[in-house]
């Protein structure tokens, strides 16, 4: 898949933007805060509905402006798609794909892409709650019905602890909560299909993330990622430095282990008004050389298993996804690398349809990556290779 053309309306520091792409790779070039990131940061949105640099969608409409919009043409065996996204300051957000209306989380099934940038050094050294941000967004890109599924589980948990709540201010036993049951089997019907899946996408990661980190680093430093699971009694979110629990009996389903967990932690979570068990409490260890990266590797090492660590998604997308190569986007990655790296980075990202990269410095790019270089200043595109022309809807095309 590639994307053959960007265009913004009141999206962060642009009023409008228009730029096209090539195939390969595609380099755009600005000092810092000029707004070369804000068009990747575009594009990653349409395929996680979300931006690698904040939580809120409020922080991607310009000042003064009521909604922003994103609309890309896609291009992918031969079929050209038009996918657009509207994102409201009050209100729904809203997205079509050629011009028709769909729900915003079903952009995915039509737009694939990996982002890796500086703030991804957060997955690996951060909270359990970026490890777990990341293994979804990847779910959801790898099989996109799984978000229906992620939003029924938030919506059971909702619901669950809005009723722990109350229980605990009205001061029930756990045996008078009968209503809580039926919410136990709504938790552990999602939960345990969002923890069978998470699970399986950590195996299927296991051998590209070895190849992937040996590609860039030159070495095999044994990456490997392991789940943490609360079912099976750690509990990341209270344990700062969790590992794997002791391996459970084969015999026992996911939802078995989640419901045994759940009595187990029952009067606790009364007595905290939260549901302590579930995917939301879950956990990756990342480890090197059978360590965790987590406190015992170098800024250099951290840095390079999140470099793996996207390459390998990317990777695993490119063969098991129906949209074929995601679009790869490396949002200032080669400052942070010599120029040994570099140039092992360029190699490893060469046989993808198309990359996208941002730099401040030109010179720190290989010039195997530069043959399409777009110069960004203050929010305007000052220069692209080709002449571009505008459609009967207003958005500009290649031609």
């Amino acid at each position: 898949m590639i994307v053959t053309h960007l265009n913004l309306s009141e999206y962060r520091n642009y009023a409008v933007a228009d730029v096209t792409f090539a195939p390969g790779a595609n380099l755009f070039v600005g000092r810092n805060g000029q707004g070369k990131t804000n068009l990747v940061e575009a594009l990653g949105y349409l395929s996680t509905l979300g931006s690698h640099r904040v939580s809120s969608d409020q922080a991607l409409i310009r000042a003064g402006a009521d909604a922003a919009v994103i609309r890309a043409r896609l291009q992918h065996n031969g079929r050209d798609l038009l996918a657009e996204v509207q994102i409201n300051r009050s209100g729904a957000n809203r997205a079509q794909v050629n011009r028709g209306q769909i729900k915003p989380r079903e952009l995915p099934r039509y737009f694939s892409s990996v982002l890796f940038a500086p703030e991804d050094l957060g997955i690996v050294r951060g909270d359990p709650s970026a490890r777990r941000r990341f293994i979804d967004q990847l779910l959801v890109l790898h099989t996109p019905r799984l978000a229906g599924v992620m939003g029924d589980y938030e919506r059971t948990l909702k619901q669950r602890n809005s009723l722990l709540k109350s229980a605990r201010s009205s001061g029930l036993k756990a045996n008078q909560l009968t209503t809580l049951e039926i919410w136990d089997d709504r938790l552990v019907a999602f939960g345990s299909e969002i923890i069978d899946e998470r699970v399986r996408l950590v195996h299927a990661l296991s051998q590209p993330i070895r190849d992937a980190y040996a590609a860039v680093v030159g070495d095999d430093h044994g990456p490997s990622l392991t789940p943490v699971l609360s079912i099976d009694g750690v509990d990341a979110e209270e344990d700062s430095d969790s590992v794997a629990g002791a391996p459970v009996a084969t015999d026992l389903s996911t939802a078995d282990r989640f419901r045994t967990a759940l009595a187990a932690r029952r009067r606790s979570e009364i007595e905290r008004g939260l549901t302590l068990v579930g995917p939301h409490r879950d956990d990756i260890l990342f480890e090197l050389n059978s360590l965790p990266v987590k406190g015992y590797a170098s800024h250099g090492e951290s840095w390079s298993f999140a470099l793996a660590l996207k390459l390998a998604s990317a990777e695993l997308l490119r063969r098991d996804s129906n949209l074929g190569d995601p679009v790869l986007i490396l949002d200032d990655v080669f400052a942070e690398l010599d120029a040994h790296r570099r140039a092992r980075l360029a190699a490893a990202v060469s046989s993808f349809e198309q990359v996208l990269i941002t730099a401040a410095v030109l010179d720190d790019v290989p010039d195997s990556l530069a043959a399409h270089t777009v110069h960004i200043e203050a929010g305007r595109i000052l220069a692209a290779p080709e002449d571009i022309v505008v459609d009967r809807d207003g958005v500009e095309i290649r031609g």
